[in-house]
C-alpha cells in the first residue's frame, strides 16, 4: 500500500495500489524487459509520478482494440473505464527513464509479476488502479492442474529443439538471442521470451499473458514455434526461387547480347543503333556545358552497354531527354526601351503609379548595368572560347540582383504585374505557386534513385520557358510551409541569392544550372510570414487597394470587355451603367482588389449568354434594379456612419488583408461592476489598447472634468461589434480612449468624424499603417472628418487627389487635441441625446 491508497475509500484490504500506464498494441510479460514511449501528457505525468516512488512500480495494461479508434482519432484522448483495457496486466519497475527532444519520456521497465484490476480512479493528471496479485507459474503450482513435471521438461525441451530448427532455417537470427533461450531452464520464463520474440498479435501475446495453466501455457507456445517452424521453411523456399529467377534474368541478359551480335551481323539491330546514333548527333549539336557534356557522354555509353529496351535503360533515356532539352545556352534579348515597358504597363493596369514607376527605375538600372556590362565585355573579349563553356557567372548579359516582391491583398494585380513586366522585357514568361508547399524536393529536385524522379519545379519552368533568362514568379512566397521533409524557404535563398544561384544545383540533373540571368519576381500578402533571411533578398513593392473610382475604371476597361469575350458575347451586347457598377462594387463585393468584381461581372455575362443564345440579340442595358434578379439578394448592405450622436459610441477606422474597415467602439457603464469588461474577439495588442485608454481617462480625469468616484463603484464595458471577426491591433486606442471619454463626461462623439492612431499613457498620439485603407473605408461609409497622428500626414501623399480634396484631415499628437476635435460641447451633446418629441433618451452609462 502507498500514499495514493487514500483515493478508494472503502476497498478491500488485500487489494494493492498503484498507477496505470495503458500501452496501445504492446503486451508486457512478466521477466521481460522492454522499452516503452510515453507521448501522451497523463502517461508523461504517469511515469513522473513513479519516478518519485521508492519502488519505481506501477501497472503496465494493453489498451483493448475496440477502444484503440477512439483514442486514435484524438492525440490528447485517453482511456476513460477499465472497459477500455484487459483486465489482467502487468506490474513492472521502471528501471531508466529518458527525456526525449522532441516531447514525451523513453523507459525501460521490467515485467515483475501478472495482476488483475478490479478498480480505477482518473483523476485530472493521473490514473490509479487496485489490483490484486495472481498466483505464480511455477513447476510446483502446475501439479494443482493435474500436470506431471516430466510433462513441463518434455514441453520446454520441445520449445528448445524448435528454435534449434529456426535457427537452422534462418540464418538472420541472432546467435547471442539463440543462446539465451536455450541456456533457460526456467519454463514460464522462456516461454514468456518465446511469446515476445514471435510475430503475435496483441490478443494472442494477452491470452498467454491471462493463461494460468502453465502446462497449457507451454503447449500454446510450442504450436506458435511449430507454425513459425513452417512459415521459415517456406520463406526459403521462397528466396531459393527468387534466386533462380535472378540467375534465369542474368542468363537472359547474357543472351540478348548475343542475340543484339547476332542481329548487328544480319543488319536487324539498327533500329536501336539508329537511336544512339540520332542521341550522339543531338548531344554534339546542343553545344552543353563541359561538364554536362562529359556526363551526358558517360550516360549514352551506359545506355549503349544496357540496350533501351531494358527498365534502366528507360531512366537513362528520360534523363538524356532533359539534359539535351535543358536550355544551357538559349537566351532571348531583352527589350529595354522604357518608353515600351511603360507603354505595356499602362495598357495593362490601371492607377497604379507609385509601382509603375517603381518598375520603371528597376528597368532602368537593370538596362544601365546591361550596357556596362557588355562594354566590358568588348574591350576583354577572349582570344577563343571553349567549345563547352563551362557554368559560371554570366558575363554576356548583367546579372539580376535584387529580387522585386509584389505585397498586397488578394486582387490587386500582383501576378498580372508580374506577366506585364515579362512581357515588356519580351521574356517567357512561367509561374511557379508556392502555396502550401512543404517538400523541398519540388524546388530541388529527387535524385535519379528515387522510381519516378523528377527535376524540381525551377528547371521544370526553366524547361518549359525554352530559355534560360525566363520571368519566373513565384507566387504566394508567404505560404511556404516546412515540415519533416524539409525547409523550401531555405532553397529559396540559394535559388534568389546571386552569389550562389549561378551554380545552382538540381538533385535530378545532378549537376550545376546557372539561375543568375532569370528575372524573379515574388508575390506575397502578408509580409510577417515570409522568413526574414528571404525577406532580405527581396525588395518589396506595396500594392494598397483600390478606391471604388479605380474599381469603377478598372471594370469599364478591362473586367467587362474580358468578361464579355469569356461569354461569347459581342463587346456591344451589354452596356453596364456606371451607377449599376457602382452598386455591384457596394453591395456585393468588400474586397481590396477586383478579383471578386470581376466573378460578379461574369455571372452577369453568363446570364446575358443564355439570353442571347435564345435568339434575343438586341443589346441591352444594365440598371440598379435589375441586378437582384442577376446576382440575387445583395450581399452586403451599404456601410453608413451613425446618423444620432450617442455619449459612448466612437467611429474608428481598422486595416485588413481585405482592405480598410469602419469600427463603431461602444462603452457603457455597469453599476456596481469593478472591472474593464472587453467583448468583440479582440487580440492581445488590442486589449492593451484599452487598458491604456482607461487607465489615461481615469488618470486624468479632474482634467477631463470626470467624477472619480465614477470609478470606484462602476465597472467598464467595452465592445467592438462584428463579433465573429478577430480584431488586434494599436490602432484602436484613439477611438477607445474616445469612447470612454465621452461616455463619462456625457458628450457624444461628432458622428460626421472617424479616428486611427495608437496611444501610451502619457497621451500621445503615435503614427500607425494602412492610412489609405482606412481613409477610403471612411469615405465608403460617408465620413468627411478623419483624425490621424500628426506623423502619419506624409502618409496622404497615397491616398487619391479626388478622396483627399472631398475629406477634411485634422492631425493630433496629444489625445487632448483628439477629444477637441471629436466631442461635441455639453449643450450639442444634450440637444442630440433629446428626440424628436422632446424627451430624453435612455443614456448608455449612469453612475
Amino acid at each position: 500500500m502507498n500514499y495514493l491508497t487514500h483515493l478508494f475509500p472503502g476497498a478491500p484490504k488485500t487489494l494493492e495500489t498503484s498507477l496505470l500506464l495503458p500501452l496501445r498494441n504492446v503486451v508486457l510479460m512478466p521477466g521481460i524487459t522492454l522499452p516503452v514511449v510515453a507521448g501522451r501528457s497523463r502517461s508523461v505525468a504517469v511515469v513522473e509520478a513513479t519516478a518519485l516512488t521508492p519502488r519505481k512500480e506501477l501497472v503496465i495494461a494493453t489498451v483493448r482494440p475496440e477502444a484503440l479508434p477512439r483514442l486514435n482519432a484524438d492525440e490528447n484522448a485517453e482511456i476513460e473505464s477499465l472497459e477500455e483495457i484487459y483486465p489482467v496486466a502487468t506490474l513492472a519497475v521502471i528501471q531508466r527513464i529518458i527525456h526525449l527532444p522532441v516531447g514525451g519520456v523513453q523507459l525501460i521497465v521490467q515485467g515483475k509479476q501478472r495482476v488483475r484490476l478490479e478498480q480505477m480512479q482518473i483523476s485530472d493528471r493521473i490514473v490509479e488502479v487496485k489490483f490484486q496479485r495472481l498466483p505464480l507459474l511455477t513447476k510446483e503450482t502446475a501439479i494443482t492442474f493435474g500436470s506431471s513435471p516430466t510433462t513441463i521438461e518434455a514441453l520446454t525441451g520441445a520449445i528448445k529443439s524448435l528454435w534449434r530448427e529456426i535457427a537452422a532455417v534462418n540464418p538472420n537470427l541472432p546467435e547471442e538471442v539463440l543462446d539465451v533461450l536455450l541456456d533457460n531452464d526456467d519454463p514460464v520464463e522462456l516461454a514468456y521470451q518465446t511469446s515476445m520474440l514471435l510475430p503475435h498479435d496483441v490478443e494472442k501475446l494477452q491470452s498467454l499473458l491471462e493463461q494460468n495453466n502453465l502446462e497449457v501455457l507451454l503447449q500454446q507456445v510450442v504450436a506458435s514455434l511449430k507454425q513459425e517452424v513452417e512459415v521459415q521453411r517456406l520463406r526459403g523456399e521462397i528466396l531459393g526461387e527468387t534466386k533462380k529467377e535472378i540467375d534465369q534474368q542474368q542468363r537472359e541478359f547474357f543472351l540478348r547480347q548475343q542475340l543484339k551480335k547476332i542481329q548487328q551481323e544480319l543488319g536487324e539491330g539498327e533500329s536501336e543503333t539508329q537511336e544512339i546514333q540520332e542521341l550522339r548527333s543531338q548531344l554534339e549539336a546542343a553545344q552543353l556545358p563541359e561538364t554536362a557534356y562529359k556526363q551526358a557522354k558517360r550516360e549514352l555509353a551506359r545506355l549503349e552497354r544496357v540496350g533501351s529496351s531494358s527498365a534502366e535503360g528507360g531512366v537513362i533515356r528520360t534523363y538524356l531527354d532533359w539534359l539535351l532539352e535543358m536550355p544551357w545556352n538559349k537566351t532571348v534579348q531583352d527589350n529595354l526601351d522604357l518608353q515600351n515597358a511603360r507603354a505595356v504597363l499602362d495598357t495593362d493596369h490601371h492607377g497604379l503609379v507609385k509601382v509603375k514607376d517603381r518598375i520603371i527605375e528597376h528597368l532602368a538600372t537593370f538596362k544601365l548595368k546591361s550596357q556596362q556590362s557588355k562594354v566590358n565585355n568588348q574591350q576583354d573579349l577572349p582570344i577563343s572560347s571553349p567549345p563547352h563553356p563551362p557554368i559560371s557567372p554570366s558575363s554576356e548579359h548583367y546579372t539580376i540582383g535584387t529580387v522585386l516582391c509584389f505585397v498586397g491583398p488578394p486582387g490587386v494585380g500582383k501576378t498580372s504585374l508580374g506577366r506585364s513586366i515579362a512581357r515588356a522585357l519580351g521574356r517567357p514568361f512561367e509561374r511557379v505557386s508556392l502555396g502550401g508547399l512543404r517538400d523541398e524536393a519540388e524546388l530541388r529536385g529527387h535524385r535519379r534513385t528515387y522510381i519516378g524522379a523528377m527535376p524540381g519545379r525551377i528547371v521544370q519552368a526553366l524547361h518549359r520557358s525554352g530559355v534560360k533568362n525566363p520571368a519566373i514568379m513565384l507566387d504566394e512566397l508567404d505560404k511556404v510551409g516546412m515540415d519533416y521533409r524539409g525547409d523550401p524557404a531555405s532553397v529559396l535563398l540559394e535559388i534568389l541569392d546571386p552569389q550562389q544561384n549561378y551554380c545552382f544545383r538540381d538533385l535530378y540533373l545532378d549537376l550545376d544550372f546557372d539561375l543568375s540571368q532569370v528575372f524573379f519576381i515574388g508575390t506575397a500578402n502578408d509580409l510577417s510570414k515570409v522568413p526574414a533571411p528571404l525577406l532580405d533578398r527581396l525588395e518589396i513593392i506595396e500594392l494598397s487597394g483600390y478606391s471604388e473610382e479605380e474599381k469603377l475604371a478598372i471594370a469599364q476597361k478591362y473586367l467587362l470587355p474580358r468578361q464579355l469575350e469569356k461569354a461569347g458575347l459581342p463587346s456591344d451586347a451589354v452596356q453596364i451603367l456606371p451607377e449599376t457598377l457602382r452598386l455591384v462594387i457596394e453591395c456585393y463585393t468588400r474586397e481590396a482588389g477586383v478579383r471578386r468584381l470581376e466573378q460578379q461581372l461574369g455571372t452577369i455575362c453568363r446570364k446575358l449568354a443564355v439570353r442571347h443564345a435564345e435568339g434575343k440579340t438586341e443589346p441591352m442595358q444594365i440598371h440598379p434594379e435589375q441586378l437582384e434578379d442577376l446576382l440575387g439578394p445583395k450581399i452586403f448592405l451599404q456601410d453608413e456612419m451613425r446618423k444620432t450622436p450617442r455619449p459612448g459610441v466612437a467611429t474608428g477606422l481598422a486595416w485588413t488583408l481585405a482592405g480598410g474597415e469602419v469600427l463603431f467602439v461602444e462603452a457603457v457603464q455597469l453599476p456596481q461592476g469593478k472591472e474593464l469588461v472587453l467583448t468583440g474577439q479582440l487580440g492581445e495588442i488590442m486589449e492593451e489598447s484599452a487598458h491604456i485608454a482607461y487607465s489615461y481617462v481615469w488618470a486624468n480625469a479632474a482634467s477631463l472634468g470626470i467624477d472619480t468616484r465614477m470609478f470606484r463603484g462602476n465597472g467598464l464595458h467595452i465592445h467592438v461589434p462584428a463579433g465573429a471577426v478577430p480584431k488586434d491591433g494599436p490602432s484602436a486606442g484613439v477611438t477607445m480612449l474616445t469612447a470612454i471619454a465621452s461616455l463619462l463626461t456625457k458628450r457624444s462623439v461628432r458622428t460626421d468624424t472617424a479616428m486611427t492612431g495608437e496611444i501610451n499613457l502619457s497621451g500621445e498620439v503615435l503614427p500607425i499603417g494602412g492610412v489609405r485603407e482606412k481613409v477610403l473605408a471612411a469615405r465608403r461609409v460617408g465620413i468627411k472628418r478623419i483624425l490621424l497622428p500628426q506623423q502619419n500626414a506624409k502618409d496622404l501623399v497615397d491616398v487619391p487627389e479626388d478622396v483627399r480634396n472631398e475629406m477634411e484631415f485634422i492631425f493630433c499628437d496629444r489625445i487632448e487635441q483628439v477629444l477637441e476635435n471629436a466631442l461635441l460641447p455639453p449643450d450639442d451633446s444634450q440637444r442630440a441625446n433629446t428626440n424628436e418629441n422632446g424627451h430624453q433618451q435612455p443614456a448608455l452609462a449612469h453612475n
